[in-house]
């Protein structure tokens, strides 16, 4: 872990803001010394890909949402998939707050790679 002197951040707190939006996963993957720490570089990655795949989903979700029957389908499953996204981005949030590299399937081996 780096001096929080330093940047004036801890890790965990950097690892979990870089959740809030993408933005802060953005900057933290600019600016120094975040950008050379592997922990605050993986949260900030699968915040980015975690970001990526809820777009992904919503806008396929969105589509699918035009086609007839299959829009009263789209009426029942996106509440539950945009409960699904928000459950795994509260998970994601608190453990990194409290330190803990916790790796979503798919996304955090991609994140994980990139850091």
């Amino acid at each position: 872990m780096s001096d929080p002197n330093q940047s004036g951040l801890s890790d965990n707190a950097a690892g979990g803001l870089a959740y809030i939006t993408f933005i802060p996963a953005l900057i933290f993957l600019l600016v120094e010394p975040f950008n050379k720490n592997p922990y605050v570089r993986f949260h900030s990655w699968q915040s980015i890909f975690l970001t990526i795949a809820w777009i992904a989903v919503d806008v396929v979700l969105a589509i699918l949402g035009h086609f007839p029957f299959i829009g009263l389908i789209y009426l029942i499953l996106w509440p539950l998939v945009a409960l699904v996204f928000f459950i795994l981005w509260i998970i994601v949030l608190i453990n990194a707050f409290n330190g803990k590299r916790f790796k979503l399937p798919v996304l955090g081996d991609l994140a994980e790679k990139q850091a």
